[in-house]
């Protein structure tokens, strides 16, 4: 929880307490996998690395949708892959209450060749970021097939979320 400015008393967190309600408890963020970093903000506009279906250093679910793993596995990696999202989000915003609107989900996913079922994986995300921050944020979206993904992972996130610009300490020059 935050504190406040002027006085000593937490500020309490909406998404914080939505996280509560639903049972969620975010993991640690995930460490980068290579020379990258694993959030950059732009003006009001915060862009993730690929988010992937990781705890700690390594891949909880590998394999391919549609061969290795069924649908349901890809959609639980899927979630997985958001909570880590959220909790680069959190690490780097400091409140996942400053998210003002998530503008995209790139969802990749590993699959077999003949496999159809993109759009059920990808919800596992969607889903999950719906119950977090309600319809009226949700992105718009795009599924593609791969071939493999990074540690042999089923899924990988792209997220774009809207944020409250940060106020910069810089003095403005008059014109």
């Amino acid at each position: 929880m935050e504190m406040s400015g002027t006085s000593r008393e937490p500020i309490v967190s909406v998404v914080d307490l939505r996280l509560q309600g639903l049972g969620i408890t975010l993991p640690e963020p995930p460490e980068p996998f290579g020379t990258y970093t694993e959030a950059v903000q732009t003006g009001n506009l915060l862009f993730l690395t690929g988010m992937m279906p990781t705890e700690g250093r390594r891949a909880k679910f590998v394999g391919r949708a549609g061969a290795e793993l069924d649908v349901e596995a890809a959609h639980d990696a899927a979630r997985l892959a958001a909570l880590n999202a959220l909790a680069v989000a959190r690490q780097h915003l400091g409140s996942l209450d400053k998210v003002t609107r998530i503008v995209r989900l790139g969802v990749m996913v590993a699959t077999c060749g003949d496999f159809r079922d993109h759009p059920r994986v990808a919800d596992g995300a969607s889903d999950l970021l719906q119950d977090v921050f309600g319809p009226e944020k949700n992105p718009c979206r795009l599924v593609y097939g791969v071939a493999s993904l990074p540690l042999g992972t089923p899924v990988e996130l792209e997220i774009i979320f809207e944020v409250v610009k940060q106020r910069s300490n810089k003095p403005t020059e008059d014109r």
